[in-house]
């Protein structure tokens, strides 16, 4: 038998790849469309809270909280968060906070936010949902970290019981800010831990932040046997993605678009089947990458690596799971067999205990398969000659 990766066991994925085992009969000759992938069971294990909010709920929250805009609708308030434009610099793309921070400076804003946020992601068929943000960036109308967390928390519980999405919270430390600060973020990470925050992370800036400068706030969360991530390797190179992994003891990468500049790190990561939390058409907004074509996604899952497809900024972007995977498929020539490794690889990588992993591996695995064969009945239209 062929050498393969575990992902492409067939009791781990909904296609083993028969171009790297040649053992395997090819796949169906099933069509790729947006529907498909919109009916395959997804996860999402980089999604912003504060960027993924609603434009309907912004303006109304605003309206509540007399908060000012710079726009007062749907088509104009788009424009002036750049929703799904490549921004010129980073300041561009960092408007859209400064506006949906501005109205989430609330309990009752927090907890619709998350609601609406899981239920949009149900919608789509993510079954599994790990939501972050910052408790730090939502103080200045004087509210408590735990009040901010006990908010969204909330608003994630009656989504699950609505729709049935599991999720997670990843409480964020950010990089521009002081490390005592994130290692308050730690505490109460290690404080929620079993109530619903599943991990720790590390966002904001990295050029000029390193992530060692927060690497004790991370050593309190790895001896609490919390899980961690950390953004690196978007905004600056491989030196990036080291530090993220030897000095914080990061579990997964948010990004890692700069790792192929080093291939010894490269191997290393692929090595100890440290995922990577991809996330295509943000990293073109926000410059990570000159174009989608230029995206190093399909070279690391080429190569072996273990890669998941995210949103990061559902309303930023304007984008969903569904929307990332079909831009794989399009522009990066990701068939359908490398799509739904792609798919498991996410609930592998998911933040949860290994027994419930298993279960709901079995599950994603069984339904991946009968969507499958289900698209695969259908008939396909013929294209009639002019």
């Amino acid at each position: 038998m062929a050498s393969i990766r575990d992902d492409e066991l067939p009791s781990s994925t909904g296609i083993p790849s028969s171009a790297r085992r040649a053992d395997w009969a090819p796949p169906p000759a099933i069509p790729v469309t947006e529907e498909l992938l919109h009916a395959l069971p997804k996860t999402d294990l980089h999604c912003h809270l504060d960027g993924s909010m609603r434009l309907k709920t912004i303006l109304e929250l605003a309206e509540q909280q007399k908060v000012k805009l710079p726009a007062d609708s749907e088509d104009t308030l788009a424009k002036a968060i750049h929703m799904g434009e490549v921004c010129k610099n980073l300041e561009d793309y960092l408007v859209a906070f400064d506006v949906t921070l501005s109205v989430l400076q609330t309990a009752e804003a927090l907890y619709r936010s998350a609601y609406e946020l899981a239920v949009d992601a149900a919608a789509e068929n993510v079954r599994y949902l790990e939501v972050r943000y910052s408790p730090a960036l939502h103080l200045q109308k004087g509210l408590k970290m735990t009040t901010v967390i006990d908010s969204v928390l909330e608003g994630l519980r009656v989504a699950k019981r609505e729709t049935g999405i599991k999720y997670g919270v990843i409480i964020c430390g950010i990089r521009h800010i002081n490390p005592q600060t994130s290692m308050r973020l730690a505490e109460l990470s290690v404080a929620y831990k079993n109530r619903g925050v599943i991990g720790f992370d590390l966002a904001g800036a990295e050029a000029n932040f390193p992530a060692k400068d927060h690497k004790d706030a991370f050593q309190l969360i790895l001896k609490n046997n919390v899980n961690c991530t950390a953004h690196a390797g978007e905004a600056f190179g491989p030196e990036s993605i080291s530090q993220a992994i030897h000095y914080l003891g990061a579990h997964r990468i948010g990004h890692g678009t700069r790792l192929r500049e080093d291939g010894d790190l490269l191997n290393y990561v692929n090595d100890h089947r440290i995922p990577l939390e991809v996330c295509p058409t943000s990293n073109v907004q926000t410059g990570a990458v000159p174009s989608l074509d230029a995206h190093p996604l399909k070279f690391y899952f080429d190569y072996g690596l273990r890669v998941t497809i995210n949103t990061d900024n559902r309303l930023i972007t304007d984008t969903t799971v569904t929307k990332e995977l079909w831009v794989a498929h399009k522009e990066l020539g990701l068939a359908l067999e490398d799509l739904t490794t792609i798919l498991v690889s996410g609930f592998k990588s998911a933040f949860l205990p290994f027994r419930e992993k298993q279960d709901l591996l079995r599950q994603v695995n069984e339904e991946i398969a009968k969507t499958l064969a289900a698209f695969e009945k259908r008939p396909q239209m013929v294209k009639q000659p002019a």
